[in-house]
């Protein structure tokens, strides 16, 4: 959820934003006895990001770039 916070906060001022996707990660979230597994949860996060706030890449490709 830190990811979450600082991707759009940096997006929101401005500032070009990339998210090195296996990089980070998530845990299990449950919401009124629901419970999404993590690989969703990151999955639906990097979405989120790459679609209004950042570019999403790997290590390899940012590295490689």
């Amino acid at each position: 959820m830190c990811i979450d916070a600082v991707v759009r906060a940096a997006a929101d001022m401005g500032y070009p934003v990339t998210v090195l996707h296996d990089a980070c990660a998530t845990l299990d979230l449950t919401f009124r006895g629901v419970t999404v597994p993590a690989a969703q949860t990151h999955a639906a996060m990097m979405a989120a990001f790459e679609f209004g706030y950042a570019t999403v890449k790997s290590v390899d490709e940012y590295l490689s770039a």
